[in-house]
């Protein structure tokens, strides 16, 4: 179907659209420019200046500063202001602790807290926080956090017939601040300190929800939106649900080369969480092309390639279609680093030019 194509406007008013957002701390930047680029395409095709992704999309799902970004555009800001954020306020997200308690991490809980407070509330100043039942959210969010003290993902959405989201509960989530929320899903081991947060009558203890199996977090959306149990019943083909998957940068993590009789402790560590991080947003990513009718993304290794075409379910049984956008680098930003801002948005820029297009927003046209 052709850029421009009126027929894309009726397929629009079926189709259930959900975007999905890894975690990447400060390279959410390189994301953004991607979301910038699908904003522009939108508002050409709309003739809508003032679009906003929450007019598009149903369903915006995140983790880590991934959680913050999907919070923003369910929020209804444009693009231009979540980069402004990141752009303009990173040295305050990322505010260094006292030096006599980077023993327990190297940045203040408190300063991103009260970024977020003040953003996320129904009074615009922080006074009176929204909470995720609000209605100021425009469309449905999905929130990843990992709740340390049960040791499980929690995958939280706004969605008011989810099973934990009845007023009727004295812990129902739709209660919990947002800022809370995003706090605790951005609680990255080592960088911030754990997020309490009050539920009913106990308080739990949240971390990074990068620390679960949901740091890619595109196909825990799907099955929220799909699956009977999470009580919303979207269709699940081809033509009903659309995904776009946006990445941070993808880099394999590796030991230093050096002989293995001269690793250390501290090698290993290092090592452990990008390993398994990115293990995990592989995975995520390789289950949604299995699942999904895969329009766009780069190849997941030399033996399976992109798997843009169908592979165990015929076409008429894919449940989805599917893009991700990210690109491969040999070395990663860490998630803190300021410096890289203007490098991020650059690369991010001409990853969009070169790779996203009307047609990705779109299912594939019956053969």
């Amino acid at each position: 179907m052709a850029d421009g194509d009126p027929g894309h406007r009726r397929i629009a008013r079926t189709m259930k659209r959900i975007l999905a957002l890894d975690g990447g701390g400060i390279r959410a930047l390189f994301s953004i420019q991607v979301l910038a680029r699908i904003e522009q395409l939108f508002r050409q095709e709309r003739d809508r200046e003032d679009l906003v992704l929450a007019d598009e999309f149903d369903l915006f799902a995140g983790t880590s500063s991934g959680a913050i970004v999907a919070t923003g555009l369910a929020w209804g800001m444009a693009v231009a202001d979540i980069e402004k954020l990141y752009a303009t306020r990173g040295s305050d997200l990322f505010t260094r602790a006292p030096w006599y308690q980077r023993w327990k991490s190297k940045y203040r809980a408190e300063a991103m807290a009260s970024v977020l407070r003040t953003i996320f509330s129904e009074d615009g100043r922080g006074k009176q926080p929204a909470l995720l039942g609000s209605d100021r959210l425009r469309t449905l969010l999905l929130v990843v956090l990992r709740n340390a003290s049960t040791g499980s993902a929690w995958p939280l959405t706004n969605n008011p017939r989810a099973k934990f989201n009845d007023r009727k509960n004295a812990d129902c989530n739709l209660d919990i601040p947002i800022w809370q929320l995003l706090r605790a899903s951005s609680a990255a081991p080592t960088y911030f300190p754990p997020q309490e947060i009050q539920l009913g009558g106990h308080r739990d203890i949240f971390v990074d929800g990068g620390t679960s199996s949901f740091n890619n977090p595109a196909l825990i959306a799907v099955l929220h939106a799909t699956l009977p149990q999470y009580r919303l019943g979207w269709p699940a083909s081809r033509a009903d649900l659309h995904v776009v998957s946006i990445g941070t940068g993808a880099a394999r993590a590796r030991l230093d080369k050096k002989s293995v009789g001269k690793i250390n402790v501290l090698d290993q560590i290092s090592y452990l969480f990008p390993a398994l991080s990115g293990a995990a947003v592989i995975e995520q990513d390789l289950l949604c092309r299995v699942l999904g009718d895969c329009l766009h993304g780069a190849p997941i290794d030399s033996e399976l390639g992109n798997l843009n075409t169908p592979t165990m379910l015929t076409p008429d049984e894919q449940k989805f279609s599917y893009v991700r956008y990210d690109r491969s680098v040999e070395d990663r930003a860490a998630l803190d680093d300021l410096s890289m801002i203007p490098l991020l948005q650059a690369a991010g820029k001409r990853y969009a030019e070169e790779h996203v297009r009307l047609e990705h927003l779109y299912p594939r046209a019956a053969s």
